[in-house]
């Protein structure tokens, strides 16, 4: 029988045998000391590889825009899934952001709509030559599924109906899988690091994280070397990625978007539910394509997916008011921010304000503090035997990450995983009720409508340095509608330590791991994003009032 490092080792070997033909030559990348390589694609150093239309084709960062492009006829299916194709193997070679790569099957299939189109006068779907990138936690057929252990490789989908429903419906649409994305070991961490594939890194600077757990599909759209991402998010998974590297991604309610054909390390666990979540480089795409999700009726080919159609009238009732109510969470109350996210949010509730809407300061930072330990014990309740049971298969090294979270104690009695389910309830019973009475804050006596908020404490930070995530944790606890988006960058002249800031004394274990963190600059560049909260199902409105709010920011 092989060892661990015996498969991985031809795991990573087949994959350097699929991308050979598309690579740039070793001479012509960065020296590995080049940790910022974000502009290396664009700025044309990998032009002997590109040509002037792959690289106008993979600008293009509206996906919308592209599937226009496409239908016209101006490019051509397998003009785009080549270029793709190509830009995501430099992003790879920059960053490690690839796992599974089906490169030739993409080809193929593109052909296959080139001729379609040919034939029939008009694209396949809406999404007709339109590249497709997927955490290495959905189901493709032909490929493993890894969920980074090693132990899950050499056991390909064969089987087409196994397939995620994700990929089922897009395809139908006319997209195009072209690979899958890094992941950490067991996807229950926010950074991206395994023994099967390695480390990916960040493409502003490569001894930073990416973020996690869907990392690697973060650097590849930071990189432009994928348009469409899609991954899955138990406490942050989708945001926190799209925060470090300054994109775009929506954590939706449970059952919005299905899940079935995508397994998931603590299977049946459901009391926290993961979710699936675009990952996009516009807006307008995050939008479009979970439109289109929901359009296809998914609840139709997954059983428990909610049967809510797309509410167009909510998203333009929403788009057309004149003024909201927003709830700014300046602190959870448990980890404060670093310098450059609390003047963004400062300079946010500015322009809020300065555009007519309310702004209060929200109360309820007191409550995460409880949630949190709340949702953890649901994480660990079988003692991490689930976990174990994937890395004793060949004997593969537990990740530090994943050693400190299933060893924190044995399994817990079915009682108190019940006591635990009561108490999660209850609060989620108290922050509603802390929702609801939020009127006697407002001017007009009426609830907020949104919450803003830090995405993380920080920006994206070295590897391994990643520590406390109740910024979007608390949100899967409440199965809250959640966006992120980009808002500004850290500038270290301004960002710097005032006397205030200086002399912070931390208030307990997880703020003083993440208050020496903090560092203008090496983070100098660093996007800033911000989080806006709706409540359950509020998908529509969530989205249309990050489109308002986005606007009203820009320039900062």
């Amino acid at each position: 029988m092989s060892t661990w490092q015996e498969i991985a080792a031809k795991k990573r070997a087949d994959r350097e045998v699929l991308l050979a033909p598309f690579k740039l030559p070793e001479a012509e990348l960065p020296p590995a000391d080049q940790l910022n390589v974000y502009d290396f694609i664009s700025s044309g150093c990998a032009d002997s590889l590109l040509s002037a239309k792959d690289k106008e084709i993979t600008e293009i960062d509206d996906i919308d825009e592209l599937a226009a492009k496409i239908a016209a006829g101006t490019y051509s299916a397998t003009e785009v899934i080549t270029a793709y194709i190509k830009r995501a193997t430099v992003a790879h070679q920059l960053t490690n952001c690839l796992s599974e790569v089906v490169f030739e099957q993409a080809i193929e299939r593109a052909k296959f709509l080139d001729e379609y189109y040919a034939k029939n006068g008009k694209p396949m779907g809406k999404y007709h030559g339109v590249p497709l990138t997927l955490k290495d936690q959905f189901n493709v057929h032909g490929v493993d599924t890894t969920l980074g252990y090693v132990g899950r490789s050499n056991n390909p989908v064969t089987d087409k109906s196994k397939e995620a429903v994700l990929v089922t419906i897009f395809e139908k649409e006319g997209a195009v899988v072209i690979a899958k994305t890094n992941l950490p070991q067991s996807i229950m961490w926010c950074e991206c690091n395994n023994p099967l594939w390695g480390l990916t890194v960040h493409p502003r600077r490569r001894d930073f994280t990416p973020g996690g757990s869907t990392g690697g599909e973060g650097a590849l759209l930071a990189l432009k070397g994928s348009i469409m991402g899609w991954g899955t998010d138990l406490g942050g998974s989708v945001r926190i990625p799209q925060i470090f590297n300054g994109g775009y991604g929506l954590r939706p309610s449970a059952w919005r978007i299905p899940y079935e054909g995508v397994p998931v390390t603590i299977d049946g666990q459901e009391h926290v539910p993961s979710v699936i979540g675009p990952m996009t480089r516009t807006l307008n795409s995050l939008t479009s394509i979970t439109k289109a999700v929901i359009d296809n009726e998914p609840w139709k080919l997954d059983p428990k997916c909610i049967p809510m159609p797309w509410r167009q009238e909510l998203y333009d009732e929403t788009l057309n008011k004149k003024k909201f109510i927003f709830g700014v969470m300046r602190d959870d109350g448990v980890v404060r921010v670093h310098p450059p996210i609390e003047r963004t949010l400062n300079q946010a509730v500015e322009r809020l304000r300065a555009a007519g809407h309310e702004v209060v300061e929200w109360s309820a930072p007191d409550l995460h503090a409880e949630l949190v330990p709340i949702l953890n014990k649901f994480y660990i309740a079988d003692g991490g035997e689930d976990v174990k049971s994937d890395v004793n298969k060949l004997g593969e090294p537990l990740m530090p990450y994943v050693d400190r979270m299933v060893n924190r104690g044995p399994p817990i009695p079915i009682t108190e995983y019940w006591h635990n389910m009561v108490l999660k309830r209850e609060f989620q019973k108290k922050y509603l009720d802390r929702w609801n009475a939020s009127g006697a804050l407002t001017s007009t006596g009426e609830p907020i409508d949104f919450i803003l908020a830090p995405g993380c404490p920080h920006t994206a930070v070295p590897v391994d340095k990643t520590s406390w995530v109740g910024y979007t944790r608390v949100w899967n606890g409440l199965d809250y509608t959640t966006t992120v988006f980009p808002v500004s960058k850290v500038d270290k002249e301004i960002d710097k330590f005032n006397e205030e800031q200086a002399a912070y004394v931390p208030r307990n274990d997880w703020d003083e791991a993440n208050w020496p963190v903090y560092n203008p600059e090496t983070m100098d560049g660093m996007p800033v994003n911000l989080q806006i909260v709706g409540g359950r199902f509020a998908e529509e409105k969530t989205l249309a009032v990050t489109k308002i709010v986005e606007e009203i920011l820009a320039g900062l």
